[in-house]
């Protein structure tokens, strides 16, 4: 036993300590890699992601680099909602995330206890600490995650320098006889260990250390260590309360996998001890670390392995659970995006998409082709449009991030000729009217609708900048005709063929379609340079 309370009480404080340092060790780690591989991690998602099993092969990859399960799901769940993934496929990569966040494990089983690598890397964080002192851009967010790096190793140490002693206190006899009701009693305060500190990652290196100072057995940390596991699932439950659809499916989905996983993994302890007896006698206990490790890694591979060929039944069932109720347009402009600036920009730029197809087959409507256009509620799109303002207003950037502020800028400037454009849809409807019924426009009514129409497919083919060039070409088109046409009017007018109001109704249907077709065509210019490559355009 320990000399006296007050040893006990630093053995604790020197524990929590060490904890303390790892959590924060892996929130400047992920922070820092998050930031350097933001976009890299968003093309890797979408390039190899074709399946729920190519995104839980990603997903598991992305998580084990970037140490975060939140920040791939995140990206996830913003793919989804920008409409550049489907539902299944995005499931698949939060599938592969748990199986990433195991490398956490191995990274302190490996090095933390086997290397002792704690004071070695001490010097690390002051090299990292330099760097993000004294150097710019990239090289001082890598500083960052260098020092973030080695504050991990460094809570490793103090954690097990401060559980060495729990041994003589706090052994495995300490606890309940092994039975399924202690290790349900295990599984819960795992859980809630998780749900207080929203980090499974800090439990299973905690769980590790009293397992390696002796203070608890392997079932006792197995049955802890699946509890951590399924306690994640709280956090995510309570994050999606009031977020779009697209969260809340996937923080169910999430809840229901874990679940699954976690009760099945209860179930496999025994086997799993028994299987070690059988194929290493008596190695249990002299690699209980290693044997924690690979049963974390196992439970969460086996139940990806069961769960894949049942995603896209899985996915349906989910999203029949929660249905969509929320207008089409804003339904991926979840505010946990604004986290992750580039994810939030990319839905953004889908939900003006979406409203800029519909205000243009709107315009295809009411110029007459009632066929392939179709009429639009301009007040549930005017209601949208601002709903997609704010979430844009909301969205900060780094200054240094010169590209992303190139984005946003065209996303504005987007947002801008999108609202104008709805304005000259929704005040200007008799004009519209007027330009529908004119002989004069006639032969330019066919031209504006067919380029609309073609602007519409090349937007929703994500050819943008062909969509781009093509609304450039018929602003030249119309305005190159709107003098010819007010002559014409006016020609009419002074030979008495139509009234002067009658003129004036028609020359002001001339300007509107002419006005209408220069910001149809600033829109698919700005919509392209938000869409890809970020750069500013012209207002």
């Amino acid at each position: 036993m320990p000399d006296s309370p007050v040893n006990m009480a630093a053995v604790i404080i020197q524990t929590l300590g060490g904890l303390g340092l790892f959590l924060l060790g892996m929130v400047i780690l992920t922070d820092s890699l998050r930031s350097l591989t933001g976009d890299v991690m968003r093309r890797m998602l979408l390039r190899f992601t074709h399946t729920p099993l190519t995104g839980a092969m990603t997903g598991t990859v992305m998580t084990a680099i970037l140490q975060s399960s939140s920040a791939t799901t995140v990206a996830a769940v913003g793919l989804v909602g920008a409409g550049s993934m489907g539902f299944a496929e995005a499931l698949g990569i939060v599938f592969g995330a748990n199986i990433g966040t195991t490398m956490t494990g191995w990274l302190v089983v490996l090095l933390g206890f086997k290397l002792q690598v704690g004071v070695v890397l001490l010097p690390l964080i002051l090299v990292g600490v330099l760097f993000r002192l004294f150097a710019r851009g990239r090289a001082s967010v890598i500083g960052m995650a260098i020092a973030g790096f080695g504050v991990i190793f460094v809570g490793i140490y103090v954690m097990q320098q401060g559980a060495a002693p729990l041994q003589q206190w706090l052994t495995p006899e300490s606890f309940p006889a092994d039975s399924v009701r202690s290790r349900l009693g295990l599984f819960l305060a795992g859980m809630l260990f998780s749900a207080i500190t929203q980090s499974s990652s800090a439990g299973v290196a905690l769980s590790l250390t009293a397992l390696h100072a002796g203070a608890i057995s392997f079932p006792q940390a197995a049955a802890l260590v699946v509890g951590m596991d399924v306690g994640t699932t709280v956090t995510t439950a309570l994050a999606t309360i009031g977020t779009t659809v697209n969260a809340r499916r996937t923080g169910l989905s999430h809840v229901i996998y874990n679940c699954f996983t976690g009760t099945g993994a209860l179930l496999l302890i025994s086997p799993y001890m028994l299987l070690w007896h059988a194929v290493a006698p008596g190695q249990l206990d002299s690699h209980a670390e290693i044997a924690l490790i690979t049963f974390h890694t196992s439970f969460n591979t086996l139940g990806v392995i069961i769960v894949l060929p049942l995603t896209r039944q899985f996915a349906a069932l989910v999203e029949r659970m929660i249905p969509h109720t929320a207008p089409v347009y804003t339904r991926g402009l979840d505010r946990k995006l604004l986290q992750d600036a580039p994810s939030a920009l990319n839905a953004a730029a889908a939900a003006l998409r979406a409203e800029s197809l519909a205000l243009m087959r709107h315009l295809v409507f009411v110029l007459g082709d009632n066929s392939r256009g179709s009429f639009g509620n301009l007040v549930e799109l005017k209601n949208e449009l601002l709903k997609t303002a704010a979430f844009v207003d909301a969205i900060e950037l780094h200054d240094a991030d010169s590209q992303r502020h190139a984005q946003l800028v065209s996303l504005f400037h987007a947002m801008d000729h999108a609202q104008r454009l709805h304005d000259r849809c929704f005040e200007g409807g008799s004009r519209l009217d007027t330009a529908a019924r004119m002989l004069e426009l006639e032969q330019d009514r066919d031209t504006i609708i067919l380029d609309l129409l073609a602007i519409i497919d090349d937007v929703e083919s994500e050819n943008h900048l062909v969509a781009a060039e093509r609304g450039v070409a018929l602003a030249a088109t119309i305005g190159g005709r709107a003098g010819e046409l007010r002559n014409q009017v006016m020609t009419s007018v002074a030979r008495n063929a139509i009234s002067v109001d009658e003129g004036t109704r028609r020359l002001e249907a001339i300007r509107s379609v002419d006005r209408i077709c220069e910001h149809a065509a600033r829109l698919a210019h700005h919509l392209s340079m938000a869409t890809t490559t970020p750069a500013i355009g012209q207002g």
